[in-house]
């Protein structure tokens, strides 16, 4: 396996496992109950084998490398594939939301609740225990896709903890209106992280910038290692996956050298790239009277 597939596409590969086997454990808490609520925790669970399966196949295309129709390389594929995910999440809400308004409208009392609800407990430590993964591993990674998975599953457990108190105030009390109740909370809980998903997606297909905190990084970074230079201006980040792209214009003294000025840009690459291993960095070199006096001053 190891030759096949890279550390990323392993763990992408391991979410389909997992989610086979969650939704396997909470379909068949439903049919020995037959609640509305263990019925909406098993639909999300169809979403994660189905996003998981769409990561693997966006980041398998991510990493191919730069090629002549796609010079800048393949990177946004995983932002692709968390907007599917955040799309399938919303989905599966209004399924869920419609099989509530079924369940309100025709409640009944469970059957087998305390085996059903052990199962869907039983589920839900697989997939808090895989979330942990995805989110860690995902950001050691700087992979959007399994980061996006990550979130969306720890929606899943939390949403998956309030089922089982709803199911088991629904058992209790004998209120079975209690059970589809439940499950449209849950729909709306997830209608939000489906929501979330999509945004956090979309800013990366938008070219937005890197974080304060990187960016703040960065410009140490050009200020402390460009020695020889005047200053750096009209500085510009984007994100794609796990690539950062960085480019801006370096003002040099007239009386640089080509090979002078070529030495300070490979100095400042290293550098950035020390930070950032997997940047993609362009600098513009320019003579004095470019100078703006603004931007990066180099120290």
């Amino acid at each position: 396996m190891s030759a096949r597939f890279s550390p990323t596409e392993r763990i992408a590969l391991g979410s389909i496992l997992v989610g086979v086997l969650v939704l396997g454990l909470k379909a068949l808490a439903w049919w020995l109950t037959g609640s509305v609520a263990l019925l909406s925790d098993a639909l999300e669970s169809t979403v994660n084998v189905a996003t998981a399966v769409a990561a693997l196949i966006a980041i398998r295309i991510a990493q191919k490398p730069a090629d002549k129709d796609h010079p800048y390389g393949h990177h946004k594929a995983e932002f692709f594939s968390a907007v599917l995910e955040g799309a399938m999440i919303i989905t599966a809400a209004l399924l869920i939301l419609r099989e509530a308004w079924h369940g309100i409208q025709n409640p009944r009392l469970l059957d087998a609740p305390a085996l059903g609800l052990a199962i869907n407990i039983a589920a839900s430590v697989v997939n808090a225990w895989w979330c942990w993964v995805l989110i860690s591993r995902g950001r050691k990674l700087r992979s959007p896709a399994l980061v996006a998975d990550g979130h969306h599953l720890l929606t899943d457990v939390i949403s998956s903890a309030g089922v089982v108190v709803g199911v088991a105030a629904a058992v209790a009390t004998g209120w079975a209106v209690l059970d589809p109740a439940l499950a449209a909370l849950v729909a709306l809980n997830i209608l939000w992280s489906g929501w979330k998903v999509m945004g956090r997606s979309l800013s990366g297909l938008m070219d937005e910038a890197v974080s304060e905190e990187t960016l703040a990084a960065i410009r140490a970074t050009i200020s402390d290692t460009a020695i020889g230079a005047i200053e750096a201006h009209d500085l510009r980040t984007r994100h794609a996956g796990p690539r950062t792209f960085i480019d801006f214009h370096l003002v040099v003294d007239g009386q640089t050298t080509v090979e002078a000025a070529h030495a300070i840009c490979d100095r400042i690459e290293q550098a950035l790239k020390a930070k950032l291993p997997d940047a993609m960095i362009t600098i513009h070199v320019e003579p004095p009277h470019k100078a703006k006096h603004s931007g990066v001053l180099v120290i």
